[in-house]
Formats: structure tokens, C-alpha cells, sequence
């Protein structure tokens, strides 16, 4: 025998108004059916959830108990019926996002808090790769989403193009590399470059602008890989919006390097055919579009 759910909203009706006949009346139930429908439920239960020497409907300490957690029951399936009731609007249960690390992060965290602050029922995962992981990622895990530097295109994928961003390549201040004009390749490679390592499995993609000589550090992130810099570990590439305070205060600088030290690329929203947005997947699209655009102007 299942526990009759409605039994917990007799019982809380019983509390509030302090008697059978008051809570009959507000039920629009009879009496009896009232009582009896308490009665079961005790049966089921194998305890007394009333005092019935008591003038007032009044619970023990065992209904207390169980009353609080019936009183959480039903909530959750008020929540499953809400929850329910916007999924057939169009929302789809999860959202999933990657993001190429080398990508500024508040537009982003800007766009799924306005996303947080209508309260839609779809949950987001957000994860974050490097190079070919992102879209490695987005295929192994049939993600909705990807903002990605680069990627393999194909006929599926539609992508749309996010503001351009600039990297620089720079050093610490205190590096032998900051004080030397015009630098050629091979004096380059005499010291250490400090990459960002490929998070896909594979690892077959390599950063098209690495420099190519053999001391080479590969790292798991733009943060740590700024460290690396500040302490005088080496040199290389880093997003402009990263190190906008550092250079400033000089204690980055760029690097002189003959063959140039700044580089621009579009990055790319990228959503595939195969798997159609719902709701959530629109409304962040349309919203990151608009964060971007804004960082853009700022």
C-alpha cells in the first residue's frame, strides 16, 4: 500500500485550522471522509499522529515529525510540477557550455547571471578547455555550446563571431628578454616559452604560434601561466584583458620581437545542427551576444 500524497495536505489543513469539522469545511470534504483519511494513513504508518484526547487537532510528537517531512514532499512535487509545467514551454532540462580558456570570463558570468535572475528551470554546465579540447569536448559530450578560438568546421556547426580579441607577447620586467630590441627568432629560442598545453586526450594540436624552439613549457591555464611570467620563468602569448593591470604598472612588458607581438583572433559561438537549441540555449546565445558586444564598447 502507497501513502495517499493528499493525506499531508489533509494534515497541515488539520493544523492550520485546529479541528476536523473547520478542515472538512475549508476541504469542501465531509467530516468522516476527513477522519478516515487521517485514520489510513496512521494505519500505514504504524503510529498516532493526533491527540484525540485534546480539545484542538493536535499532533504528537511523532505527526510533528512526520508532517515536516510530508510538508517537504510535497513541495518537491510541487517543484517537479513547476519544473515540468516550463519544461513544456520549450526548456530544456540542461545547458551545457565549453569555453576555450583563452576567452575573457565576465561577459560570460555576466550573461548566465541575468540567465539566474529570470529563474529558468534548465540547469547549466559550464566547462572549460584548451585548443583542440574544446572541441574535442563539445563532440565527446554532445554539449549544446562552444565558444572556441578555433575549430574544424563541418556542415552542421553554425557559428557566430564574438568580438576580436588581441594577445600580446610579453615578459617580466625583470626578464633578460625586456630590455632587448628588435628580437630575431633564434635569440628567442634561447629562452624558455611558456605555452598553454592541449587539453584534448590526443593532444594533436599545437598552439599555431609557438616559436618552435626546444625550451618549451607547457602549462594547464592562462593563471598559471601568467605566474610563470611574473616570476621571470620565460615568455609568451597571453590574452590583453588578462594583463591589462600588469602592463601598466610595468611589471609585464612586451616582448620586441622582429616578427611582431601582438596578434588579433575572432573568436566563434558555435552551436550545431544536429542538436537545436531550445529556450535556455536562445537565451544565452542572445545574451552573450549582447555581453560581448558590451565588453566590446566599454
Amino acid at each position: 500500500m502507497r501513502i495517499d500524497v493528499d493525506a499531508f495536505k489533509v494534515l497541515q489543513v488539520l493544523v492550520e485550522e485546529g479541528s476536523f469539522a473547520k478542515a472538512a469545511e475549508r476541504l469542501h470534504k465531509a467530516q468522516s471522509a476527513v477522519s478516515y483519511q487521517v485514520k489510513k494513513l496512521e494505519q500505514h504508518l504504524g503510529v498516532n499522529l493526533f491527540c484525540r484526547d485534546q480539545y484542538r487537532a493536535e499532533l504528537t510528537p511523532e505527526g510533528k515529525v512526520i508532517l515536516a517531512e510530508g510538508q517537504r514532499l510535497l513541495q518537491y512535487l510541487t517543484n517537479i510540477e513547476h519544473l515540468a509545467s516550463r519544461f513544456s514551454e520549450g526548456w530544456e532540462p540542461k545547458l551545457e557550455l565549453v569555453v576555450d580558456g583563452a576567452l575573457p570570463m565576465k561577459p560570460i558570468m555576466r550573461a548566465l547571471k541575468r540567465m539566474a535572475e529570470q529563474q529558468i528551470p534548465t540547469k547549466v554546465q559550464l566547462n572549460m578547455e584548451f585548443l583542440g579540447g574544446v572541441q574535442e569536448r563539445f563532440e565527446r559530450d554532445s554539449a549544446d555550446l562552444m565558444l572556441v578560438k578555433d575549430y574544424r568546421t563541418g556542415p552542421n556547426y553554425r557559428p557566430q563571431p564574438l568580438p576580436k580579441i588581441t594577445s600580446i607577447l610579453v615578459t617580466a620586467a625583470n626578464h633578460p628578454l625586456a630590455s632587448e630590441k628588435n628580437i630575431s627568432l633564434f635569440e628567442l629560442q634561447r629562452h624558455v616559452e611558456l605555452t598553454i598545453e592541449d587539453s584534448s586526450p590526443e593532444k594533436l594540436h599545437r598552439d599555431e604560434l609557438q616559436f618552435g624552439g626546444d625550451k618549451v613549457f607547457y602549462l594547464s591555464g592562462f593563471i598559471m601561466k601568467k605566474n610563470a611570467l611574473m616570476m621571470g620563468l620565460g615568455f609568451g602569448w597571453m590574452p590583453d584583458f588578462l594583463i591589462t593591470d600588469e602592463l601598466k604598472s610595468g611589471q609585464l612588458v612586451e616582448v620586441d620581437f622582429s616578427g611582431g607581438n601582438r596578434f588579433s583572433f575572432t573568436p566563434q559561438l558555435v552551436s550545431t545542427m544536429e542538436r537545436p537549441l531550445g529556450r535556455a540555449g536562445r537565451l544565452f546565445t542572445e545574451l552573450i551576444m549582447d555581453e560581448f558586444n558590451a565588453e566590446k564598447t566599454a
